[in-house]
């Protein structure tokens, strides 16, 4: 070591995650990089005048921990409005509309259940019931790809029976024609969510930094934002004027269906595209959508007779798609939930050949036969999934999710050991705001297989992962997936200063204690972006 270090931290544990010294007591930090590895006396000799020296105590210092799937700018206007997630029942809901805000006489909620309609139809009377027939009302259910518009809505949107669209997407109507109220798949929700009111500008951008404040307060330092939506470019270019960001984020913009040549090639134009502390590094393209809105893609239709097709009218402009960009040198990550999605992107990705290895990842994969799982490692497709999904899901299969599958698909529910056990690359997110941000409950739902700190049933609790994957899922295994394992993932010399300390050891702790485990320290880029008290 040459020049003193920044900042040196002390800790009882660092698990390096780097096979060459898995494990220490102390590192040099400078400009950014980690300059130096090692225990508390070689410490002593790296000091400088200068150098700042954080005794983290007891506590763990493990690399940084990384949400492979998160959409910060977007999820701001996704989780905008009334939060109804805590609602269980139709009763609730109903309880929660009378006492919902309005803005600008507007009522809009998000993070709805399916479960909450109990297998009836998703409908607007509901809505009118309550808050009568000339007040417009939004809903987004919990899976971010459906929503609940009520008459006014739909008349303020100007629509007034089913719409044709250049992607799998559905107006829902009834018997005689008219709209439900229920919008599945973007394309017909956006027709309404253009039209609710959105906050200015400044509070927007304000609001982002002060939720990527609060992600780092949970040991966050990066995040892989599969969206470019919400103006998020614009909003971390105004943070950055003004402040350093949080967290180092790594954005993916939507390649849609329909697209042509022309928006092809501006995707891959923008790669690179970048800040202090972000950057365009991927495309994010859509498979299929979601199981509880009968879009998800199934080689069988599910109870209701859905499910048996993508999002893509022809899945080999898709592949074409997926081709042109790979050629440009962009990396892919595909939502693909159902088996067929699955194993149509697996194929894309197989067409290209041995270049096609560690450059294209699979967002979610929430029922896949372990044949098809077993592809992954083959062809060096990565596998990206969010645990903590499965707590909208029963042990019994008494839910909605269940109920539509069948209990042979559902024994197959996401499943993270088959994927890893067969040897892919398995990184781990929120999908924030479909499920809460914080990296300790996913890391222990991944452990456990359902909601910790409580006594409710695991959901197939033979793919739940060992502490050490669950932990490789969001450090060396994010790395991979964002293709930077040669930059961050572990704790090595050389390697960007991405860092967070727990106070409890994640390794050794039972997973229902490192749900709670306070967080000492969070360092991203080399910024201490949190530190307790």
């Amino acid at each position: 070591m040459t020049l003193a270090p920044d900042t040196v931290l002390l800790a009882a544990r660092v698990h390096t995650l780097d096979p060459d010294r898995p494990q220490a007591t102390a590192v040099a930090l400078r400009d950014g990089l980690i300059t130096a590895v090692g225990d508390a006396q070689q410490a002593r000799d790296w000091r400088g005048p200068g150098t700042e020296v954080i005794d983290l105590g007891t506590a763990t210092l493990v690399p940084g921990l990384v949400d492979g799937h998160s959409h910060p700018a977007l999820g701001l206007e996704m989780a905008d409005g009334t939060d109804l997630s805590p609602v269980r029942d139709l009763d609730g809901l109903r309880a929660a509309l009378t006492g919902a805000r309005r803005a600008d006489g507007w009522v809009v909620g998000w993070g709805l259940d399916h479960n909450v309609f109990g297998g009836r139809p998703i409908h607007r009377d509901l809505l009118e019931a309550v808050l009568g027939p000339d007040t417009p009302v939004f809903l987004r259910l919990y899976d971010g790809h459906s929503a609940l518009a009520s008459g006014a809505a739909l008349r303020a949107a100007g629509i007034d029976g089913p719409r044709a669209f250049a992607q799998r997407a559905t107006v829902v109507c009834d018997a005689d024609g008219a709209p439900t109220g229920h919008l599945v798949e973007h394309a017909a929700m956006d027709l309404v969510s253009a039209i609710v009111p959105r906050r200015p500008f400044t509070e927007r951008r304000d609001a982002l930094l002060a939720l990527l404040s609060a992600m780092a307060s949970t040991g966050l330092t990066g995040a892989h934002v599969m969206d470019a939506g919400g103006e998020v470019l614009d909003l971390l270019r105004a943070i950055e004027d003004r402040a350093e960001l949080p967290l180092r984020l790594r954005i993916a913009p939507w390649c849609m269906p329909g697209i042509d040549r022309d928006g092809l090639d501006a995707l891959a134009a923008l790669q690179g595209t970048a800040g202090r502390n972000w950057l365009v590094g991927g495309v994010k393209f859509f498979m299929d959508g979601t199981v509880e809105g009968g879009s998800a893609w199934f080689e069988h239709a599910d109870c209701h007779g859905q499910g048996r097709d993508g999002l893509w009218l022809d899945p080999a402009e898709y592949t074409a798609a997926v081709h042109h960009l790979h050629a440009a040198g962009a990396r892919t990550a595909t939502h693909a939930i159902g088996d067929a999605g699955v194993r149509h992107v697996l194929d894309s990705v197989a067409a290209l050949g041995p270049g096609g290895r560690m450059r294209h990842r699979v967002e979610h994969i929430e029922s896949l036969p372990p044949q098809q799982a077993a592809r992954f490692a083959e062809l060096g497709v990565i596998a990206s999934m969010q645990p903590t999904h499965g707590a909208y899901t029963r042990a019994d299969h008494t839910d909605e999710w269940s109920r539509r599958l069948g209990e042979e698909r559902a024994a197959l529910a996401w499943p993270c050991r088959t994927l890893r056990d067969t040897g892919a690359v398995l990184a781990l997110g929120s999908d924030w705001p479909i499920a809460h941000f914080d990296p300790r409950e996913v890391l222990a739902h991944a452990q456990l297989r359902r909601t910790p700190g409580t006594d409710i049933p695991p959901v197939v609790p033979a793919q739940a992962l060992t502490p050490l994957m669950a932990l490789e899922g969001y450090t060396t295994h994010a790395a991979i997936a964002a293709g930077e394992a040669d930059r961050t993932g572990r704790i090595a010399p050389g390697l960007r200063a991405d860092l967070t300390a727990l106070a409890l050891d994640p390794l050794a702790v039972p997973a229902d204690e490192l749900a709670q485990s306070p967080v000492a320290l969070t360092v991203s880029n080399g910024l201490i972006t949190h530190r307790s008290s």
